[in-house]
């Protein structure tokens, strides 16, 4: 598992142990798992799908936003 935090500047939409997440980053569609090498990217416009500790997929829309991964932990700011 990873660390996950999903935020915009008003509001926290995910927050807690993650399996994977997929979205589509500046240079095409990415999926970042546990232990990701360390990576910052723009985000477009889409979905993020999150897959949580118990197996369930969120699905969260994205219009623009910025995904950051450093020492087991991801950060996306939309």
């Amino acid at each position: 598992m990873m660390k996950l935090t999903i935020a915009k500047v008003d509001e926290v939409l995910f927050k807690g142990e993650a399996a994977s997440l997929s979205c589509t980053g500046g240079m095409g569609d990415l999926t970042i798992l546990p232990h990701h090498a360390p990576l910052a990217t723009p985000l477009k416009k889409g979905e993020l799908k999150v897959v949580d500790s118990e197996g369930k997929e969120i699905r969260i829309p994205v219009e623009s936003g910025i995904l950051e991964v450093a020492h087991n932990e991801v950060t996306v700011i939309l």
